[in-house]
């Protein structure tokens, strides 16, 4: 969602504490949350806004690896994870001290949450020129991500042990309180709402369960992606906690600029020099397509910003219905230089012009005397 720095959003600085965060998050909680500020749409983006960067720097994973490699090393779907990535947690304890209540009357039913929790999205901005976008190609990423650790298999726990039933909460990743006639339920602060804790944690993840590799992939862009298509690879996002399933890997893709076309939609547009000889006389020119060369027929007579038309010349439309055209607009050039036998032949050619302004001259002036 959004690109802000999030310390920034959360008005905090890059050595903050946890409780830091929490903090600067309730008070922009109460301020934009929509029940305080209904039909808002800039209180609701700024709530989204900070939520997203709660999610991120109130899980220490997270939070590395942002301060290390900024927006690409965390989910680019960070906002929506706030409310339910592994690790958060937190919302809820936050929402419930705000506003007085967690989950009324038992919440989710009362039974045990599930520790499974899925994997974060993750996103990768890929710039390619022209050419690629108009042939389609295969291009190979390396997607640095949270992985399952091979040594527990994601248990946390070291070898031989295993997590332990959390004492706080029994196992049911809750904490409920009586609030008068309602029942309140709360994540575990304990155990995150896992249900479960590590008391003697994995050498190789930390008791996370999870560590950081590189993923060399190979994707397959189709012909006639432009700036801003997202290419969705399913699973190759960050592994899921307890068994959760992986998260997706949204492929951005970014069109560079090019030094002889402009692009809009599935059309190319391109200027061409002409001389004036060729303007005046007519002449079959070369113009550049993406395909190569190909013959222009340029009539006689033809003015400055003449625009000719090459159909289906231009780029692919994505999913192969078709091509746009290619927009060719002249240019007639006036030359800065000239050899002796250009000025000649010019100076010649003004004597003609000239000769025919005073013959047209004296045909009006004849006219106006005999009426």
């Amino acid at each position: 969602m959004s690109k802000r720095d999030y310390y920034e959003i959360l008005g905090i600085s890059r050595t903050a504490t946890d409780q830091e965060i929490k903090s600067a998050y309730r008070r922009l909680a109460v301020k934009y949350h929509p029940d305080k500020n209904p039909n808002d749409a800039t209180a609701e983006e700024k709530f989204k806004e900070a939520a997203e960067a709660y999610g991120v720097l109130s899980d220490t994973e997270q939070r590395r690896r942002y301060d290390r490699f900024g927006h690409a090393g965390v989910s680019s779907s960070a906002g929506a994870g706030a409310w339910g990535a592994p690790g958060f947690g937190g919302i809820e304890d936050i929402l419930g001290d705000l506003f007085g209540f967690g989950d009324v009357f038992g919440g989710r039913g009362g039974g045990r949450r599930s520790a499974a929790q899925r994997g974060a999205d993750l996103r990768y901005d890929l710039e390619i020129t022209l050419e690629d976008a108009a042939n389609g190609m295969t291009a190979q990423l390396r997607i640095p991500r949270l992985e399952t650790c091979d040594v527990c298999k994601g248990s946390g726990a070291a070898a031989g042990s295993q997590p332990e039933t959390c004492s706080t909460c029994n196992g049911s990743g809750q904490v409920r309180y009586q609030q008068g006639f309602f029942s309140v339920a709360r994540t575990c602060h304990v155990c995150r709402g896992a249900g479960r804790v590590v008391e003697n944690p994995c050498a190789e993840c930390k008791g996370n369960g999870r560590v950081e590799r590189e993923k060399q992939l190979e994707i397959k862009v189709p012909a006639g992606v432009e700036t801003g298509s997202r290419l969705r690879v399913s699973g190759e996002g960050e592994a899921g906690t307890q068994g959760g399933a992986s998260g997706d890997l949204y492929v951005v893709i970014h069109v560079a600029e090019h030094d002889q076309f402009e692009r809009q939609g599935s059309n190319l547009y391109e200027a061409v020099p002409i001389t004036f000889a060729q303007a005046a006389l007519g002449a079959d020119i070369m113009v550049k397509t993406l395909e190569g060369e190909e013959k222009l027929k340029v009539p006689m007579g033809t003015q400055t910003g003449t625009v000719f038309r090459l159909r289906g010349k231009g780029m692919p439309a994505l999913g192969g219905r078709g091509k746009g055209d290619l927009f060719v607009s002249v240019t007639v050039v006036t030359p800065t230089t000239l050899t002796r036998e250009q000025r000649r032949l010019l100076e010649q050619l003004a004597d003609v012009e000239n000769k025919d302004l005073e013959n047209k001259g004296l045909v009006d002036k004849v006219r106006d005397i005999f009426g």
